[in-house]
């Protein structure tokens, strides 16, 4: 018998089994870790799916002419990214990796947004070559490439720009986009969007669709996107003298996800109400007609599906001054804490039930005294080869784990009614030396 674990930070589908191990999607967790290996990252198809439709049908139910595209720097490969196709998301991207992996995927390029503040020569000519569908351009220098592209494609390619409305939206200052002082987009106070809105309507092989504008991420406040909304707009209608017809436009993404039990974002249909009122208004107040909406969920579409696994190794304990418990992954696969101060939970996964204790630093392997997944976690007494478990890692996470120290990646599984699938394999010491020229 298992029971649903009450908790705003784990997947839909946690429960803790009457033996006290913590299951996700119908699989036990110490059976995944056995099966699998450690570190190991589980993603709930449950939750993926009911993040993915709570997207749709706030935004599609408020504003029928709407589109949900997951934004791929949070978490891609290409099991993930069929997955996400099938439920009838588009796709952002910021690399030219991330469009392969979507082809590999065999994801319809037509459905893709091409984000990124410095995209290559060579980047632009392949993404012009595959069908990408839209561009949102976000320099001169983009602006001048990709026009050359296009007209060598023999083709029109279809863009937005990024404009930047100098709104605060009160997040970490790493992951703050929308301000003035950024190397994102043009700015509106200085003139430079307007001077982008010429160049692209001057532009011979470049079609100007609409505007889009990105704030940061995670942001818990609705304002910012209000504030922001209505000042694009405003910037909208006043380039109407240029010729801009705004088919399409995107406040972009940041939504929130819950890291800690006090944590408490808006819900998604809080951030939709927000956005369509915000841009029906501003519609309605400038005499310009309603576009298509574009909104660029990755977080809190990835976040709270992952778990992480890790295996406790080695314990110190410094008498009044804290005890550490060391895992054997780290800041090679979530280097959030270390980056961003992020704070995460922990539950000790193979005694769920036992109560929480005990104050510790849950410290990784790598080679760094920065490397701490977990400051000051609540959690139950636990010792070696024990198991450690902690949520709301699916999104970035992964994405930007790296092999510090020569330490392969860790494997990824999919879960959902009892059953486990493999999306991706274990980094192997082969893995990490097959590039290597000698």
């Amino acid at each position: 018998m298992s029971v649903p674990l009450e908790s705003k930070v784990f997947p839909i589908t946690t429960a803790i089994s009457g033996d006290g191990h913590l299951e996700i999607g119908g699989c036990d967790v110490t059976a995944l870790a056995r099966e699998f290996g450690t570190p190991l990252y589980v993603f709930d198809e449950a939750t993926l799916r009911n993040q993915a439709e709570g997207f749709l049908n706030a935004f599609r139910s408020r504003y029928a002419n709407s589109r949900v595209v997951y934004a791929c720097k949070a978490f891609v490969n290409v099991p993930l990214a069929r997955y996400l196709a099938g439920l009838g998301l588009g796709f952002d991207v910021v690399s030219g990796g991330e469009i392969a992996v979507l082809r590999a995927a065999g994801v319809d390029l037509a459905t893709v947004d091409f984000h990124g503040n410095n995209k290559t020569p060579e980047e632009i000519k392949q993404a012009v070559a595959w069908g990408v569908g839209h561009f949102v351009i976000d320099s001169f220098h983009e602006l001048r490439l990709l026009d050359e592209a296009a007209g060598a494609a023999g083709c029109t390619q279809p863009v937005l720009i990024r404009v930047s409305p100098s709104i605060d939206p009160h997040t970490h200052r790493l992951t703050t986009t929308g301000v003035l002082d950024s190397k994102f987009g043009f700015p509106i106070e200085t003139g430079d969007a307007e001077e982008a809105v010429k160049q692209v309507m001057a532009a011979p092989n470049l079609d100007l669709r609409g505007l889009h504008f990105h704030l940061g991420s995670p942001i818990f406040e609705l304002e910012p996107y209000t504030e922001a909304i209505e000042r694009v707009i405003r910037f909208a209608a006043r380039m109407g003298e240029y010729g801009l017809d705004m088919r399409r436009f995107s406040p972009g993404g940041g939504f929130a996800i819950a890291y800690t039990e006090d944590d408490a974002p808006p819900a998604i249909t809080d951030y939709a109400e927000a956005i369509v009122q915000a841009l029906t208004d501003g519609c309605a107040a400038n005499g310009l007609p309603q576009p298509e909406l574009t909104v660029e969920p990755g977080r809190s579409l990835a976040g709270p599906a992952g778990v992480a696994v890790y295996t406790v190794g080695a314990i110190k304990d410094v008498p009044g001054v804290r005890t550490y418990v060391s895992v054997d992954g780290g800041m090679g696969d979530n280097i959030r804490p270390a980056l961003y101060g992020s704070r995460y939970i922990a539950i000790a996964a193979n005694h769920a039930n036992d109560a929480a204790t005990e104050t510790v630093t849950i410290a990784g392997k790598y080679c760094e005294s920065g490397d701490v997944l977990v400051h000051d976690a609540s959690l139950a007494p636990v010792r070696a080869d024990d198991l450690i478990a902690i949520p709301a890692s699916g999104a970035y996470a992964p994405a930007m784990a790296s092999v510090y120290n020569m330490n392969g990646r860790p494997a990824i599984v999919m879960v959902g009614d009892g059953s486990a699938t493999l999306i991706r394999r274990r980094e192997s010491y082969e893995d990490l030396i097959a590039q290597d020229v000698v």
